[in-house]
């Protein structure tokens, strides 16, 4: 089966990501491996993923094998200064699920949207009162360099599409 819209897409893969400053781009540096012990799915044309993305993998089948390169504008572009934000540390009490070491700099707090899907964002400083949170997307501004394989594809049910996520032992869980 090919991919196309409306398919469940499970992919192995090795992402490395790199960034250009000032004409001199990094070495790509590896971010995550997803192996067949643990694939990562997704429905095609309605993951949220970059466009691009799904672009490149359309039309495969299982076992097909892919190596691509999104630049940091086809993928999830520049950071925006507007997804940076102080709210009172007061919101993350224990109450709320949070522990104290959760709100360290450099760490991601799991926290979920006015929709109730998940979503994370970057703690840059604790500001006594407040905290300086980070909503960009973890990989703004770097390219990403995919090289996998395609571990499975299959027809998604009426209830995933309907859902717009996968379902079952691979997805999201009702």
């Amino acid at each position: 089966m090919k991919i196309t819209n409306n398919t469940v897409v499970g992919l192995t893969y090795e992402l490395k990501v790199s960034k250009e400053e000032e004409e001199v781009e990094s070495a790509p540096f590896s971010v995550e491996v997803r192996d067949g012990e643990d694939p990562f799915y997704f429905l095609f044309g309605n993951s949220g993923l970059p466009e691009k993305f799904e672009e490149l993998l359309a039309g495969k089948t299982q076992g097909d094998s892919f190596s691509f390169v999104l630049t940091a504008d086809e993928a999830y572009g520049p950071a925006d200064d507007e997804m940076i934000m102080s709210l009172p540390k007061s919101q993350f009490s224990g109450e709320r699920g949070f522990e104290p070491g959760m709100l360290e700099e450099g760490n991601f707090l799991p926290l979920v949207d006015e929709n109730g899907y998940p979503m994370q964002a970057k703690v840059l400083k604790d500001l006594g009162e407040d905290i300086l949170l980070d909503f960009n997307h973890p990989l703004v501004g770097f390219d990403l360099h995919f090289d996998g394989e395609i571990h499975e594809v299959r027809e998604a049910t009426a209830e995933e599409i309907a859902h717009g996520h996968v379902h079952g032992e691979h997805g999201h869980q009702h």
